[in-house]
């Protein structure tokens, strides 16, 4: 029986992995707007009519404001890149162009090191010809990614529905599986909400504070449109390793092409040193604070779980780590009880 039922539970696993990200990031939005879904069931009092209005607002709270953004960076990067075409055209070219900004610095370079070995057109050549063929294969491979991440938010957002209809039914199941006593899967499950909900705080925080400071630095060297880059900064610090790089970078990239080297120099260090630094202050203070685990074990539960679980590691990492904790420190009373159990048992004796 027991060979039968892990055979069952492997090509179960099979069958649902594809798909465990997607149903993970319902569990997560099902903790995290648990409070908003019971004050729908006191009111709408049907579960289904419940469930229904509650996956339609987290839907209009998380999905609607990212589809506008979405909308609004796509102009703006347009503007830039007609812009840019439009300048680098007038100097005959985007290579000719980069290799007129270049020669000042390659100049100021060659007084201090021989240059005389390097063919710099060539090398731009090879750069552009370099840059478009990954740019052609990243579409092809855009068009594969959006119809991919199509289908997991419909996943998500199914899964979501039946979370908030049938989520106590479903966590009762679980705790009789379960070989823990009432209090014990009270006391895990618990745990568990409590580590998502201090995962999630902890990401809009590091959103908050790069998304500030990604916009301050764009107001500050004149770049067009701060606040809306800073909030698209504050989004993308929700993925991973890359994070606000996504928009600091190729603004670096664009005050460069500019021929603005200094201004160039001042964001590349302000976004390395400084904003993608944040994250790894901010996020274990906040997790830490909200569930009492140690700064160091929230630090590799996160960097651990990025790497074993993509960008849903954020929220499995610490989870893992915190039911890890809480069943040893149930192993750890059950060993305590026995313990005293068996020296009362010999004192009797």
């Amino acid at each position: 029986m027991f060979a039968l039922v892990a055979l069952a539970l492997y090509l179960s696993y099979l069958v649902a992995q594809p798909f465990l990200n997607a149903v993970f990031a319902a569990v997560v939005l099902a903790v995290v707007f648990h409070p908003l879904h019971a004050r729908m069931r006191l009111s709408a009092r049907r579960p289904n009519l419940a469930a229904t209005i509650s996956t339609i607002l987290v839907i209009l709270i998380v999905a609607i404001p990212a589809v506008i953004l979405g909308i609004v960076v796509t102009r703006e990067l347009g503007d830039m890149y007609r812009s840019l075409a439009e300048t680098s055209a007038a100097q005959g070219g985007l290579s000719a162009y980069v290799l007129h900004l270049l020669e000042k610095p390659m100049r100021l370079l060659g007084a201090h090191v021989d240059m005389s070995r390097v063919d710099l057109r060539s090398t731009m050549l090879g750069w552009v010809d370099s840059a478009s063929r990954y740019l052609v294969g990243m579409s092809g491979r855009a068009v594969s990614n959006v119809l991919s991440l199509a289908l997991e938010i419909v996943v998500v957002f199914f899964t979501l529905f039946f979370l908030f209809r049938d989520g106590a039914s479903f966590q009762t199941l679980i705790a009789e599986l379960l070989p823990l006593t009432p209090e014990q899967s009270t006391r895990l499950a618990s745990r568990i909400g409590e580590t998502i909900v201090a995962s999630v705080y902890g990401g809009i925080a590091v959103g908050l504070v790069q998304g500030l400071l990604t916009g301050l630095a764009f107001w500050v060297l004149g770049l067009s449109s701060p606040v809306l880059w800073g909030l698209v900064a504050a989004f993308t610090s929700l993925i991973p390793f890359v994070g606000t790089g996504l928009v600091w970078a190729p603004a670096v990239a664009v005050l460069a092409l500019g021929g603005h080297w200094i201004k160039a120099l001042v964001l590349l260090g302000w976004g390395g040193a400084v904003v993608a630094q944040i994250d790894a202050v901010v996020r274990p203070y906040i997790v830490s604070g909200r569930t009492k685990m140690h700064n160091l074990l929230i630090f590799f539960s996160l960097l651990g779980g990025v790497k074993a679980f993509g960008f849903m590691g954020l929220f499995i990492g610490p989870v893992v780590v915190s039911v890890t904790i809480v069943l040893l420190d149930m192993l750890k009373e059950v060993n305590a009880v026995s313990a005293q159990t068996k020296r009362v048992t010999t004192s009797a004796e």
